[in-house]
């Protein structure tokens, strides 16, 4: 019953990044609110459906993108792995984690991304992308997490309360 609000709350993430926030760019980068929302989802101590999320946000982002969904699933799950390691060891620096994992995140997606792009035969330069693209999906990456985060802890709040959670 817990894992229903990710149906609605993924459904709007999804939603939200293919009509508003791909709009909202900084030179050819925008922001990836699914990563976030997972990589701050997992972040969660209490949460235990991580991954249910991650396979339910790929699933819906290989719906609306046009990125081949194998490039979706490994770096959803490559963040989700590295959000829940480092929730592991990094417990007392919960936002310093969240900025690691948006980070390594974006720059693993992206550069995966690029590298599947190339191969599918499309003629980017790698200096234009990581200018023109991954630096400025970070810098917007970062501003968004400390936001996401915030909103994510309380929402692990409410739906794994305390009392029942010991």
């Amino acid at each position: 019953m817990r894992n229903l609000v990710a149906f609605p709350l993924l459904g709007l993430a999804v939603i939200l990044q293919s009509s508003v926030i791909s709009q909202v760019k900084l030179l050819s980068g925008y922001a990836d609110l699914p990563l976030l929302v997972l990589a701050a989802w997992a972040l969660q101590e209490r949460v235990k459906s991580a991954w249910h999320w991650t396979a339910l946000a790929c699933i819906m982002l290989s719906f609306v993108s046009s990125m081949p969904w194998p490039v979706l699933f490994i770096g959803y799950f490559s963040v989700v792995f590295i959000a829940q390691a480092l929730q592991r060891r990094v417990w007392q620096a919960p936002l310093l984690a969240m900025f690691s994992v948006t980070f390594t995140g974006t720059l693993f997606i992206n550069i995966l991304s690029f590298a599947v792009l190339r191969i599918l035969g499309t003629p980017f330069s790698f200096a234009d992308v990581i200018g023109l693209i991954v630096l400025p999906s970070l810098l917007l990456n970062m501003l968004f997490s400390i936001l996401i985060y915030a909103f994510m802890r309380e929402l692990s709040r409410w739906v794994y309360p305390l009392e029942e959670y010991e």
